[in-house]
C-alpha cells in the first residue's frame, strides 16, 4: 500500500494575507493544528503529496473547464496572486513528472481526467503548502475539481474520483500523502461574504468523520447554494479524500472565523 496519509484543510487566503484581524486565540489554535498536520505528513515519509483543490478561475475558465485535472510537470509556480497581498513569496514548487504520468495513466482506466503541464498555484494550494511543507521539499502533484462553474460533477463521482486515486496509488511503489483543501459553508465575493452556517458545516463534517458516503453525497447543489453558499461546492475535495482513504476521520480544528469568510478546518482521516 503506497497511500500513507490523508487529510483535509481550509485554504482561506485571509489566513496568510490578514491574520491580524482574526480572533487571535482561534488563529493560534488553527495554526497549531496546521503544524500537527505538517508533523504527521512528515512522519508518514511521503515521496509526494497529492494535493486536491478547487478551481478559482486561476488557470481555467468557462471556455475550457476540466471536471478533474491533474498536474504533470517537474515543477510549478505560485502564488498566481500578488505575493504581497497573499503574504506568501512566489516560489518554484517541485513536482514529479514520472509519478504524475503513471498515476494519470492508471486513473484513466476508471475515471476521465485532464492533465496539465503548466499550472500556476493559487491560494487554494499555496496557503496549505505554506503551512504543511514550508520548505517546499516534498514533490507535489496538484489536482483540481471544478467547484466553480456549473455543471458540476455529482458528489457521488467525487467519491469515486477518490476511490480511483486510491486504486492508482496502490499500484505504484511511491509513498503518497493525499490532502484535500477547500471550504464548507462560505459566500466568497458576494454581499454575504463572512456569513458562515456553522450548523450545516458541523453536520457535513460529522458525516465526513464517519465516512458516511450516502449522507455526504446526498446533498443537492441547489440546497448547498441556499444553505451554505457557492463556496460550499468545494466539499467535493473533502468527499474525494474520504473515497481515497476509506477510514474514519478526526477533526482537529473547526471554528467559524468570519474575518476569513469561512469556517476554518484541519482534519485527518485513517487510511483503511
Amino acid at each position: 500500500m503506497s497511500m500513507v496519509y490523508a487529510g483535509i484543510c481550509c485554504h482561506a487566503p485571509g489566513i496568510t494575507s490578514r491574520p491580524e484581524i482574526a480572533n487571535q486565540k482561534d488563529l493560534a489554535s488553527l495554526l497549531s493544528q496546521f503544524d500537527r498536520l505538517r508533523d504527521e505528513i512528515k512522519t508518514s515519509r511521503p515521496d509526494a503529496i497529492f494535493l486536491i483543490s478547487a478551481e478559482h478561475y486561476a488557470n481555467f475558465f468557462n471556455n475550457n473547464m476540466p471536471t478533474y485535472a491533474v498536474g504533470m510537470a517537474n515543477h510549478y509556480e505560485g502564488p498566481i496572486e500578488d505575493p504581497e497581498w497573499l503574504g506568501i513569496d512566489r516560489v518554484n514548487i517541485p513536482g514529479d513528472l514520472d509519478l504524475s504520468k503513471k498515476l494519470i495513466s492508471l486513473l484513466l482506466h476508471d475515471i476521465d481526467v485532464s492533465y496539465v503541464e503548466e499550472w500556476k498555484f493559487d491560494h487554494g494550494m499555496m496557503v496549505p503548502l505554506h503551512h504543511l511543507t514550508p520548505d517546499y521539499d516534498i514533490p507535489v502533484i496538484p489536482s483540481n475539481i471544478n467547484c466553480q462553474s456549473p455543471p458540476f460533477t455529482p458528489l457521488s463521482r467525487s467519491y469515486e474520483f477518490g476511490r480511483a486515486l486510491r486504486k492508482a496509488f496502490d499500484n505504484v511503489p511511491e509513498r503518497i500523502a493525499i490532502i484535500g483543501t477547500g471550504g464548507t459553508s462560505h459566500w466568497p465575493c458576494t454581499p454575504d461574504s463572512g456569513k458562515i452556517n456553522e450548523v450545516w458545516d458541523r453536520e457535513f463534517l460529522g458525516y465526513w468523520q464517519e465516512n458516511n458516503r450516502t449522507a455526504m453525497t446526498a446533498y443537492k447543489d441547489n440546497e448547498i447554494l441556499t444553505s451554505a453558499g457557492q463556496g460550499a461546492f468545494e466539499i467535493r475535495t473533502s468527499i474525494a479524500i474520504a473515497g481515497a482513504a476509506g477510514g474514519k476521520g478526526d477533526v482537529y480544528f473547526y471554528e467559524p472565523i468570519p474575518e476569513f469568510a469561512c469556517g476554518c478546518l484541519v482534519a485527518s482521516m485513517q487510511v483503511k
